[in-house]
């Protein structure tokens, strides 16, 4: 390996693996803890996530809040998603504010551009 090379990122499933041997829980004991089935872990482990846009932010948050060990980031890096900004009250009011300014039009041209943003979030390699 060239010394300037980036070791191999950690995926999801040997997150869960470290968190699991970290707090000492089961696949379910994980569903339980962050609202999801016992199957939808259990197919984040065996790398089968389904549609391809991989685990709900959500739930990825809810990994970071029920097992703080691991930070945000790393959880969200594993995934293989960008790790979402957080939105103060304050600024969801300043952009929901000049959005209620556009026209109808702009209104809808500003949408497909947020979700093509979010889109591409989803898609970037860890």
């Amino acid at each position: 390996m060239d010394t300037h090379e980036q070791p191999p990122a950690e995926d999801l499933a040997q997150l869960i693996a470290r968190l699991k041997d970290a707090y000492g829980v089961s696949d379910s004991e994980i569903a339980r803890r962050i609202g999801v089935a016992p199957a939808t872990v259990n197919s984040w482990v065996h790398r089968k996530r389904g549609t391809g846009r991989g685990p709900n932010k959500d739930k990825l948050r809810a990994l970071h809040r029920e097992f703080p060990r691991f930070t945000e980031a790393e959880i969200f890096a594993a995934a293989g998603r960008a790790t979402p900004g957080p939105l103060s009250s304050d600024a969801r009011e300043r952009i929901l504010a000049l959005i209620e300014e556009l026209t109808d039009e702009q209104q809808e041209m500003t949408e497909v551009q947020i979700r093509a943003l979010v889109e591409r979030n989803r898609s970037l390699p860890s």
